[in-house]
């Protein structure tokens, strides 16, 4: 009992016990046994385990905090406090930081592929082009060299000319080009003759799986001719891939192989190269990836080779003419065609298997397997809306009529979905039943956001048994054309440092507004020193033209002109005087255009138009020389006397609904270049010759859409703000012309609901 009630206690009294002991034991091991050094009073034999110094002071233990220096033995008496002066920090001019025109070079980022095509100047335009036609929208860069070339070169591709027909000489200057132009921008460098095909996307493919730190020399081996060196060289035939490690480690013995290296063949004089001064062979296999090539045979058609080192070639050399280029890359993009088809019905086949188990069970898979689910409205106003049609005709017209024709690219589509319905339901029912189209009775069509446009048919077809028995049914189908894969579409290069040209045209009726128009244009662009030239034209009819030197209409303007220049010295603004019976956009532009540069870019606007900084950027941008024009559309205000009917008018209008709207019927305001207009114009010209009415009944943006190649961008423009006014629209223009100016001065007046009101507080005043 009493042991039993000891070891209890010592239980509860333990731990206390040797936690008091442990801190007294840690405690003892950081005291000091000396605070300070002490003069010796006695015998230097006093004090026993006492280290004595030389000075007479006692070695004793530190404080645990203190620092041990040099000075430590120097007395309190001998410390004398110093001042140390300020010194004002003078701050240097702050280095420009250069910055990168993009980021991939400022975080030395490389592309993955370089393609050099070796072509002549005998089979340039021939072969070569038919190479560029297979791999260029494949590859990112693909560059020809050659030595002599023809004076014109075929137009897409870049042609890098030596200058020179030797063959060895080319090969260096080849290999010299990349070293001082791209070797920092890209991991590997894919030499091929332009008698030999590429398979592009296997080639990628293959690059994108192999270290780019190695170096690598990979290709079709050969032996050198007569044997006597060791090793093997790439052959030329079929193409070889270089690694930039390698490239980086040939570039100081390059001068030396030119100078040393004697040999007939290109491949072979740099294979000896490499070989000699970074000891690295051709080899047609790394990492378990194989450079598979073929021999084509001469007069041979690739659509009956079954060999399957032919279906996995890369390369397939010698290629005879264009011709015969063309044929093997159908044949092999139907290759690749059928194992992307393959590799999508596995993939349905798997989504189809793991759906079985979900929750939902097979309602989870939705149709068709892999496209994405139905958009789902949040609201009722985000219900899509299925637009109906027939062969003939579509019940959803874009100016607003209940029923137009069926016409164009719809046609197109309509004839394109009923074909795909019939082709996939013979596809299902045969051999059984073979199906024929009668008509279609009903068509609906939607566009998803998310997955694409679909489509709901009911057909009336004929079914035909293998007996020869028909009969006539109807059968409703569902099809979905789904979005393809979002590219990035490469876009020429601009900047927002060109000069614009404004172009004001200038009518009896708006002399009202140059007023208003200058003050605004003033501040927003003169006192910024915008890089703008503004151009006046002053549009006289016959009889204002007889009578400019008695009584100009002008005057008033011109004079107002002047007085803005006095205020700004170093603003100039012309202007241009025409007379016309019928003011055309393009005979304006006609003369305007032969007084300005080629390269000039013209703002077409309006004398309503308030132009700013920030439109006028955006006009630099969205005008791509030889590529794209841009239509910006104004935002208009309502009418005042509307939009605030028994209301003070504001000073400010913002871009609110129930102020304004954006005017789509108006294409008075354009940003083109000098150029692209000259260019477009001259393909007018036959038709102008037949009929030259043509030129009063269209516009610039109809120009541009029925006469050019490039990309008419039509956007809205929320710094693009006109104040509402009454357009004076002409009968002697087109009627299409004609009625969009009606229909905009009828939208320009208010929102429904504001007119609805109108008419609401008239039915009432009315009624009283």
């Amino acid at each position: 009992m009493r042991f039993s009630a000891f070891v209890s206690v010592l239980r509860s009294v333990g731990p206390v016990v040797i936690g008091i002991s442990l801190g007294f034991t840690l405690s003892l091991l950081s005291v000091n046994w000396t605070d300070e050094a002490c003069y010796l009073d006695g015998k230097e034999g006093e004090g026993e385990g006492v280290t004595v110094g030389q000075d007479g002071l006692l070695k004793g233990a530190r404080k645990p905090n203190s620092i041990s220096t040099g000075n430590d033995v120097e007395s309190d008496e001998d410390f004398e406090p110093r001042i140390v002066p300020y010194k004002q920090v003078q701050q240097s001019a702050p280095k420009k930081v250069f910055r990168a025109k993009y980021i991939s070079t400022e975080l030395g980022t490389r592309e993955r592929l370089f393609v050099g095509v070796l072509t002549s100047k005998n089979t340039l335009n021939t072969l070569g082009v038919a190479v560029n036609r297979t791999i260029s929208h494949h590859l990112d860069s693909v560059i020809f060299f050659t030595g002599m070339r023809n004076r014109k070169v075929p137009h897409g591709m870049f042609v890098v000319s030596h200058g020179d027909e030797r063959l060895i000489w080319n090969m260096y200057q080849n290999i010299k080009h990349i070293l001082d132009h791209y070797i920092n921008e890209f991991d590997w460098f894919y030499f091929v003759q332009d008698d030999a095909y590429t398979e592009a996307d296997r080639i990628k493919t293959l690059v994108d799986h192999l270290s780019m730190d190695r170096e690598l020399y990979m290709g079709k081996p050969e032996e050198f001719i007569g044997g006597e060196m060791e090793g093997k060289y790439c052959y030329g035939g079929y193409g070889y891939i270089l690694s930039r490690t390698l490239l980086l480690r040939l570039q100081p013995y390059l001068e030396n192989c030119r100078n040393d290296i004697l040999s007939a063949r290109p491949d072979e004089w740099l294979g000896r190269c490499i070989i000699d001064y970074t000891h690295t062979n051709c080899v047609n296999e790394f990492q378990g990836l194989q450079y598979h090539h073929y021999e084509l045979g001469k007069n041979s058609d690739p659509s009956k080779e079954e060999s399957e080192q032919f279906k996995k070639a890369l390369t397939v050399h010698p290629v005879a003419d264009p011709e015969q280029m063309y044929r093997l890359h159908r044949y092999f993009t139907e290759i690749e065609l059928q194992k992307t088809y393959d590799e999508i019905a596995k993939l349905q086949a798997e989504i189809k298997n793991v759906s079985v188990v979900a929750f939902d069970g097979n309602r989870s898979s939705q149709w068709p397997v892999g496209i994405n689910p139905p958009f789902e409205p949040k609201s009722r106003f985000e219900v899509l809306k299925w637009e109906y049609f027939t062969e003939e005709e579509i019940y959803s017209c874009i100016d607003g009529s209940p029923k137009c024709e069926l016409q164009g690219i719809d046609r197109m589509d309509v004839a394109d979905v009923i074909d795909v319905a019939l082709l996939e339901l013979n596809k299902k029912y045969k051999p059984v039943l073979h199906l024929k189209k009668q008509q279609l009775i009903n068509g609906y069509r939607r566009f998803d956001p998310v997955r694409g446009m679909e489509y709901t048919l009911d057909l009336q077809l004929e079914v035909v048994n293998q007996k020869g028995h028909s009969r006539s049914i109807t059968k409703r189908v569902h099809l979905v054309r789904p979005l393809s894969r979002t590219e990035i579409i490469p876009m020429p290069y601009v900047t927002e440092a060109t000069r614009i040209h404004i172009i004001i045209p200038l009518t009896l009726q708006d002399r009202s507004s140059v007023d208003r128009f200058l003050g605004v244009y003033a501040s927003n662009a003169f006192e910024t020193s915008e890089n703008a030239i503004l151009t006046f034209l002053f549009i006289y009819d016959p009889v204002e033209a007889q009578q400019v030197n008695q009584n100009d209409i002008f005057a008033s303007v011109k004079a107002q002109i002047n007085i803005y220049e006095r205020k700004y010295p170093a603003v100039k603004i012309p202007w241009i005087s025409v007379k016309t019976e019928t003011p055309s956009q393009i005979k304006f532009m006609d003369i305007i255009s032969k007084k300005h540069p080629v390269d000039s870019l013209f703002f077409l606007a309006n004398i309503k138009t308030n132009v700013n900084s920030e439109f006028l950027n955006r006009c630099r941008m969205n005008s791509i020389n030889s590529w794209q024009v841009f239509f910006p559309v104004h935002f208009q205000d309502f009418n005042p006397d509307v939009a605030y009917h028994n209301q003070p008018h504001p000073a400010t209008v913002d871009l609110v609904k129930d102020a304004g709207h954006f005017d789509r019927r108006s294409f008075e305001e354009a940003c083109f270049y000098n150029s692209d207009y000259m260019a477009t114009r001259t393909r007018m010209v036959a038709d102008v010759q037949e009929n030259e009415e043509i030129l009063d009944t269209l516009d610039i943006f109809d120009m541009f859409l029925n006469y050019s190649a490039l990309h008419v961008f039509r956007a809205v423009e929320p710094a693009l703000h006109q104040p509402y006014s009454y357009q004076a629209c002409n009968p002697r223009l087109s009627e299409d012309i004609y009625h969009r100016c009606v229909q905009s001065n009828l939208e320009g007046l208010g929102s429904r609901s504001q007119l609805a009101m109108l008419l609401f507080e008239q039915e009432q005043g009315n009624s009283t």
